[in-house]
């Protein structure tokens, strides 16, 4: 245990305890080690994986973070004292003097889509990346964590920021995100797999050559290997075959090489891989499509900003203070058509003016035009024909 959770429990400033963490505690065991993951080789061979997560890491990590005023209200924060300003310049700036932001952004957010979990090292002054896969939660039969154990090296949890992912199997470890597709990727890869293999036996379906003649073990090996040394393939295709003796040929099987293409079922298995991950397969279809725009932005909405928001929650929960998603980016900013008419619609009710519109649109303020335009009902009223036409001159 801790010194600070030591003296949190001494200043009575954790006294709801839960009682049921004592059954978790014993259901989970005292350590949660990662589990092998098997999910990298895909990542690294499967082009279909290795786009829609690298998508997602890189849209992620190009969000800044903003840090409110506001401190979250807590009983003990682990960091209290860290200045608003620095938190800034850790999540947005400099987190460490090793890395740029970007490295280190991407490198958290990879572990967290591909292992379900992302750890963070707080050393008082700067923050650091350790690798998901080597890192194991110690459990606490009172205190949910008791802290953090990478090899031979421990932390406590006033140390570490762990950004967890969801997860159906316990409460401590998050799921990969790739798990859920691990049926799509092992028959996409088994698919390309074969279509390796195929090419590499010199794209040819296995061929019978049928004889009248019952022949010997040994004529059979000194004719296959004749057979492989002279037509091969790769050793000049178009040979001409010549056949005596009363030989055939025939084929092994009846596909063709349209039918050993997949093209279909490696398509239904890619968008499949690109489901589990939230990636809407559109996105990386070529071509002038009409639906880009708005699944570009269901995109965001629904996978990227969900996926910064555990690691802005997590933070908040370290640091204190309130954190949100900058959305000034381009998936999420709407087209120029709708933005002028969304600033034209505010000047002509009169709730801003036009050259706040005009800063709003990135064009320079014009004289004169810091005034409110008064929107004026120039139609007659059905109950009161008086009230409404034109505005009195002068």
């Amino acid at each position: 245990m801790s010194i600070w959770t030591r003296t949190a429990e001494a200043l009575g400033l954790r006294q709801k305890l839960n009682p049921g963490q004592p059954v978790i505690y014993l259901n989970q065991g005292t350590s949660v080690s990662p589990l092998p993951n098997v999910y990298w080789g895909y990542y690294e061979n499967l082009g279909i994986v290795n786009r829609g997560v690298n998508m997602l890491v890189d849209a992620a990590s190009q969000i800044d973070i903003i840090v409110e005023e506001d401190v979250i209200a807590q009983d003990f924060p682990p960091t209290k004292g860290v200045r608003r300003s620095t938190v800034s310049r850790l999540l947005n700036s400099e987190a460490n003097p090793f890395q740029d932001i970007s490295a280190f952004r991407r490198l958290i957010f990879t572990d967290l889509l591909v292992e379900g979990n992302a750890f963070i090292y707080f050393d008082g002054v700067h923050i650091y990346h350790l690798p998901a896969h080597l890192v194991e939660i110690l459990t606490d039969e009172k205190l949910y964590v008791a802290g953090y154990k990478m090899q031979t090296i421990k932390y406590t949890p006033e140390e570490i920021i762990h950004v967890k992912d969801n997860s159906i199997r316990g409460i401590y470890r998050g799921a990969s995100r790739l798990k859920s597709a691990a049926n799509n990727m092992d028959l996409l890869y088994r698919m390309l797999a074969f279509q390796t293999k195929f090419f590499e036996n010199g794209a040819v379906p296995g061929l019978i050559l049928k004889s009248p003649n019952t022949l010997s073990d040994k004529i059979k090996e000194r004719m296959i290997e004749g057979w492989l040394r002279a037509y091969s393939p790769d050793n000049g295709g178009k040979r001409p075959l010549i056949l005596d003796g009363g030989m055939e040929l025939d084929r092994l099987t009846n596909s063709s090489f349209k039918e050993l293409d997949f093209e279909s079922s490696i398509r239904i298995q890619e968008e499949g891989v690109l489901k589990s991950l939230g990636v809407p397969p559109i996105l990386l279809n070529g071509g002038n499509n009409a639906n880009i725009r708005p699944n570009q932005r269901l995109f965001y909405i629904e996978t990227v900003i969900p996926l910064v928001d555990k690691l802005l929650k997590a933070a908040e929960r370290f640091f204190g203070y309130k954190l949100i998603p900058d959305n000034d980016i381009p998936g999420l900013q709407p087209e120029l058509q709708e933005q002028a008419a969304f600033y034209s619609t505010l000047v002509n009710t009169g709730i801003i003016t036009v050259n706040e519109a005009r800063k709003g649109l990135a064009y320079p303020v014009l004289p004169e035009e810091d005034n409110l335009r008064i929107p004026q009902n120039i139609a007659g009223s059905a109950v009161n024909p008086s009230v409404g036409g034109r505005p009195p001159e002068g």
